[in-house]
């Protein structure tokens, strides 16, 4: 495994976003733990998860739970692991997804989120998205009071705007240390989002980074799943999958990325650690630079 730096620390440069494992259509509880357990195996020390990804209204928190009895029953060494979760948004139950990010609720979701995963403190916890409803100001302030009484030890923001970095880092400072924006083969728009990140320092996560080669379940599809494009194509060549192309695709694009990819199966999260080293040529990136899946 190689390692790339988030949180003042190191993590694998593969993530696991563990979403999969909770939301509709998951896995048993066998197959989920056993998938968590493959990604520990395979050298992946960070595992991305949110209270609200669960499937029905009165299981908040059911995938942080997962992981934490996962953690628990692992037979080897879990102190290097990162497990970072978000706030801030919500599940009713049909299918749909809410956003709330008040500080009262961003604080209390924090809390809640801690006793589920059984830590002191989170090592990682990220505003899941902007409210339209409440200053972003005052949402960020409430990472910043998360922080100051250290219920966490490191703050995140997702699904935001480059002004919004860049606000966020003048309240938070050292404080934040992650970007995580939707990008992927099909879905490539927060490249300013990542440039930024870069500059300043953040770590840039990219969720559903296998738009393109497979769909996100998260705020509707992040791209059509094609055949025949340049990732299918090199990955033939090369005698691996095209999740292994696009994930190596994206670590080359700025040392900042961390892909997180989803898995709920341990084939899968195995094979995307494998993306790790592999490492794409001249020629390939040239071919990869301006294919969108279509």
């Amino acid at each position: 495994m190689q390692y790339r730096t988030l949180a003042r620390t190191t993590v694998s440069a593969v993530g696991l976003g563990a979403m999969p494992l909770s939301i509709e259509h998951r896995p048993d509880e066998t197959q989920a733990i056993a998938t968590i357990h493959a990604a520990l195996d395979a050298g992946v020390t960070l595992v991305d998860t949110a209270d609200s990804y669960h499937r029905h209204a009165d299981e908040a928190g059911h995938n942080e739970l997962l992981i934490a009895r996962a953690l628990a029953r692992y037979g080897g060494d879990t102190s290097q692991v990162l497990v970072a979760t978000k706030g801030g948004r919500g599940r009713p139950g049909d299918g749909s997804w809410t956003v709330t990010a008040t500080p009262t609720h961003l604080k209390r979701a924090a809390e809640a989120s801690a006793k589920r995963l059984g830590v002191d403190a989170i090592g990682l916890y990220q505003l899941h998205k902007p409210d339209p409803t409440v200053p972003w100001a005052e949402s960020v302030g409430a990472l910043r009071e998360l922080l100051d009484v250290g219920t966490i030890r490191a703050a995140g923001i997702s699904n935001v705007t480059t002004a919004q970095i860049r606000q966020a880092h003048q309240i938070l400072g050292d404080g934040l240390v992650s970007v995580q924006n939707r990008y992927s083969p099909a879905v490539r728009d927060s490249e300013p989002e990542l440039r930024l990140s870069e500059q300043l320092g953040l770590a840039f996560l990219p969720w559903s980074p296998l738009g393109g080669i497979s769909r996100s379940s998260l705020d509707g599809p992040s791209g059509p799943t094609s055949i025949g494009t340049a990732f299918h194509r090199i990955a033939a060549e090369r005698g691996v999958s095209p999740q292994q192309i696009a994930l190596a695709w994206l670590l080359a694009r700025s040392p900042a990325v961390i892909p997180v990819p989803g898995a709920g199966r341990p084939a899968s999260i195995t094979d995307s650690a494998r993306a790790v080293d592999l490492t794409l040529n001249t020629q390939e990136l040239e071919e990869l630079e301006d294919v969108l899946p279509g």
